[in-house]
């Protein structure tokens, strides 16, 4: 399996380590064990020593096995590197992820750097694109950047592989997770990457790389960022000009289930177990043992929906949830490429619409590309070309022209078309 592969020193390491789960820190606040999601994968993601008391530290580098669609890379490994918990306030924590260099000759000053955001895989360990490999739409879409001339690397998220739970869509905590997996590896192969960063990310992972554009300044002053590419936008701006008409809540067992358990509820609320009835009960041990497929397949054969899933009306648990997707619009440091399909049906055109809304609203270079036919799978690599020349545009010195001026309120999703790659 993909995610078998095992260190040369993983014997010894066993012996120290144990099977037990490592905390960040002895004294950490960090919720630790099966019921936050955490699994013994291997001994690579388990940190026993003293960790670094910097965030974006390589902590340890391993090959990663050859996944069919990523053909492009000279060197494919598996990360482990530190960040800063948001959520559990635990200080450094430990955080996993994948670091791809193209195959030849490295360029005059380096490569430049592609920051990968995932969308929604899970809460548990075991959905760690690092220990599965990425999935072939992901995969395909690195290909692309490698085969480009771009190294990629590509962060599991905090608690996705690492201890603790996966601050699910906690766009900020995410965003930290991104911008440390840049510092390690600019820090690591410094001889190979240049200066010149751009994130991309999808879905939950639009969320995490317009979480990590809006940080960058005060988080990583230290991160050479040149752009951002988002498609599928999941945030939220309650305080932006235009009011989607269909309601932005995430109404889905899946969904809800998982921002349960990533981190969601507040502290001192009733826990996940008590708000989940019998009925569902399935459903949450999926999403602390595998991951969202294996999730939607027990929903499906048991018949739950959100109106069994929880022992109140699923109203009355989004409204017990920190709003996690909302942001306040303001002045970003680079430019932005947003990207939606028009035939989205899970994120739905008119909300999307409403983050481009917003971010021109605060005077941002952004500009909004759609996709007729495209779903909320296919948008993401139907927008690969335009991200290309837009990040392209900008090594070559080019300043995006901004569309705000034109952009204008999509209709509903429309229906999905043949020959868009992964448009299911």
């Amino acid at each position: 399996m993909l995610g078998r592969l095992m260190p040369k020193s993983a014997v010894a390491l066993i012996a120290i380590m144990g099977v037990a789960v490592a905390t960040a820190h002895a004294d950490s606040l960090l919720p630790v064990g099966p019921k936050v999601g955490d699994k013994d994968l291997s001994p690579f993601y388990r940190w026993s020593q003293t960790l670094p008391e910097s965030p974006g530290v390589m902590l340890r580098e391993e090959p990663m096995l050859a996944q069919p669609e990523i053909t492009s890379a000279g060197l494919a490994e598996r990360i482990l590197y530190t960040s800063t918990d948001l959520r559990w306030h635990a200080g450094i924590v430990p955080v996993s992820g994948t670091l791809y260099l193209p195959k030849g000759e490295v360029p005059a000053g380096g490569w430049p750097l592609v920051a990968w955001a995932h969308g929604t895989l899970g809460v548990s360990d075991a959905c760690a694109p690092s220990w599965t490999g990425h999935k072939p739409r992901d995969a395909t879409y690195i290909q692309r950047w490698l085969e480009n001339g771009f190294a990629v690397v590509a962060t599991d998220y905090q608690g996705l592989g690492g201890p603790g739970p996966h601050p699910y869509l906690i766009w900020e905590a995410e965003g930290r997770s991104v911008l440390d997996a840049v510092r390690a590896a600019l820090s690591a192969y410094r001889d190979r990457l240049a200066s010149k960063v751009f994130v991309t990310g999808q879905s939950q992972g639009s969320g995490a790389a317009m979480g990590a554009t809006t940080i960058a300044t005060a988080y990583a002053p230290d991160v050479p960022l040149l752009g951002t590419v988002a498609t599928g936008l999941v945030s939220t701006f309650p305080d932006g000009p235009y009011k989607p008409p269909q309601t932005t809540a995430i109404g889905s067992p899946i969904y809800t289930s998982l921002m349960l358990l990533g981190g969601s509820l507040p502290d001192g609320a009733p826990t996940a177990d008590d708000l989940v009835s019998d009925k569902g009960k399935p459903v949450l041990t999926a999403a602390r043992e595998s991951c969202s497929p294996d999730m939607r397949e027990i929903a499906s054969r048991d018949g739950i929906t959100s109106d069994n899933v929880y022992v109140e009306p699923m109203t009355q648990v989004l409204a017990r949830l920190t709003p996690i997707t909302d942001m306040k619009a303001m002045r970003l440091k680079v430019p932005v490429l947003l990207g939606t399909g028009l035939a989205d049906s899970t994120l739905v055109p008119t909300r999307q619409y409403a983050e481009v809304a917003a971010l021109c609203s605060a005077g941002n270079d952004v500009v909004w590309k759609t996709y007729p036919g495209a779903t909320h799978n296919g948008g993401l690599n139907a927008a690969f070309p335009d991200a290309l020349a837009f990040f392209r545009g900008m090594l070559a010195g080019q300043k995006p022209q901004s569309n705000c001026a034109a952009v204008t309120e999509p209709g509903p999703p429309g229906e999905a078309v043949q020959g868009i790659a992964f448009n299911d």
